[in-house]
């Protein structure tokens, strides 16, 4: 697959939309996604894959408000819908995955901005692999104020990063055929400089 990658002092590199639109884009994209995420796989929200498409697509100080964003959905969906339980230690484990999508989506803006531009699926993996990183060590970080630490057996993170790669994956194919597609009424493709 070839991606739409252009180079740029922002450091975006997925451009399925113009400019002006990819904000609205990348924000409708992911909240429609945690949406689904979140009432499908509840706890396992792939927010590291959100912080990777968020840092691919747009600057940072507006991927970090997306990002915000779809940790909000994500929120209104578990207390609103599934019922999370209202006390402290849940509302407190909800601001630590924020953090952790925070930290996600920052790592992989560091990572983007590092590495090179003309190696588009290695860039993404190693955002990604970056950006996860970020993510759990946050989460684990809180784990001896607030417990869980059982969640974090080698093979429930190895799943867990998997199915994020796997929503990443799908995300990115989602935006490239939104690119060909051109259903926001672009008149020219966006080309590699």
């Amino acid at each position: 697959m070839a991606f739409n990658i252009l180079p740029s002092a922002g450091g975006v590199r997925l451009r399925p939309v113009e400019a002006r639109y990819a904000p609205m884009f990348c924000f409708a994209l992911l909240t429609a996604s945690c949406a689904l995420a979140s009432l499908v796989l509840a706890c396992a929200t792939p927010f590291a894959a959100f912080a990777v498409i968020a840092a691919a697509a747009l600057p940072f100080r507006t991927a970090i408000l997306v990002v915000v964003g779809t940790w909000l959905v994500n929120q209104t969906i578990g207390f609103g819908t599934l019922h999370y339980p209202i006390d402290a230690r849940t509302i407190a484990w909800g601001f630590v995955i924020g953090t952790a999508a925070l930290a996600a989506t920052a790592a992989a803006s560091v990572a983007f901005r590092l590495l090179p531009h003309n190696r588009a699926l290695l860039s993404f993996f190693l955002a990604f692999v970056c950006g996860y990183a970020a993510y759990e060590v946050t989460l684990l970080a809180a784990t001896p104020m607030l417990g869980g630490a059982g969640a974090f057996t080698p093979a429930i993170v190895m799943r867990l990063g998997l199915l994020g790669a796997v929503w990443l994956a799908g995300l990115v194919a989602v935006c490239e055929m939104v690119r060909v597609l051109h259903p926001f009424g672009r008149g020219r493709s966006l080309r590699v400089h």
